[in-house]
């Protein structure tokens, strides 16, 4: 697979933060592709970025390095930063792909205000998500995870409801894979 770019067209990315990204590549192959059946304007871009160790190798992937295009129709910008901005729309991306599986797709209701309180349930429940995620999972990889799989590990851990002396506590199943972590989260959501 030849990309018809050379050393020199290549761009080095930006991270989250908007400091060099160590690895990654970013050149623009418009005029390589042709684009005519596109509407006027479009700009074909290409990252190129070296897989996290241990990651899976694909076919595609060239010279040891994974290529991944998208197509943008802003005129002017610095290539890096076009990329940033639209690895950024990919977070946003997530959480519609999150409220879809949180309850937004299907209605339960068939009337317009049921429904529309039901939809500001959801959005409440994505928001406490989002924030809990942020504040309380301190491994990065768990702040990633997706609604499915925080109801899993987190949400559906069995646990009963104790009143004892004027308080109420929850008492989570010592028996689950996940009851440590979510004590741990709750420690750290705990207001002192």
């Amino acid at each position: 697979m030849e990309t018809g770019l050379t050393g020199t067209d290549w761009v080095p990315a930006l991270d989250a933060g908007g400091q060099l990204r160590d690895g990654a590549w970013v050149a623009e192959i418009t005029g390589l592709v042709d684009l005519s059946h596109w509407p006027p304007g479009m700009r074909l871009i290409v990252r190129r970025e070296r897989p996290h160790p241990g990651a899976q190798l694909r076919f595609t992937d060239h010279d040891g390095h994974r290529l991944t295009a998208f197509v943008t129709n802003t005129r002017g910008g610095h290539l890096a930063e076009l990329e940033l901005r639209h690895r950024r729309r990919a977070r946003c991306e997530d959480r519609i792909r999150g409220a879809k599986d949180t309850g937004s797709r299907n209605l339960p209701f068939r009337g317009f205000n049921a429904n529309r309180i039901w939809l500001a349930l959801v959005c409440l429940a994505l928001d406490l998500t989002a924030w809990m995620q942020t504040l309380a999972l301190a491994d990065r990889s768990a702040r990633r995870w997706q609604p499915k799989t925080l109801r899993l590990r987190l949400f559906s851990i069995p646990a009963r409801i104790i009143r004892h002396a004027r308080r109420t506590r929850l008492r989570l199943s010592s028996h689950h894979p996940w009851t440590g972590f979510a004590l741990t989260v709750s420690g750290r959501l705990a207001v002192p």
